[in-house]
């Protein structure tokens, strides 16, 4: 089924290599909808774990 397809290799050399001040795995037309939520659920971890070290260390061990 692929074989008589166009190629499409020389279309994503051009896109990746090309020097725009990105790192590869923001470019690609998908990145964006894989990175934003990524970088969100990063952050949001990291605030609740920041979050609850402080909690701890004054002695609580619930959320609330």
């Amino acid at each position: 089924p692929g074989l008589y397809r166009r190629n499409n290799v020389p279309h994503w050399q051009r896109m990746h290599q090309t020097h725009d001040g990105l790192r590869q795995w923001q470019k690609g037309p998908r990145a964006k909808f894989m990175l934003y939520p990524y970088y969100a659920l990063l952050a949001s971890t990291s605030a609740a774990t920041m979050y609850m070290m402080g909690r701890m260390v004054l002695g609580h061990k619930t959320w609330f």
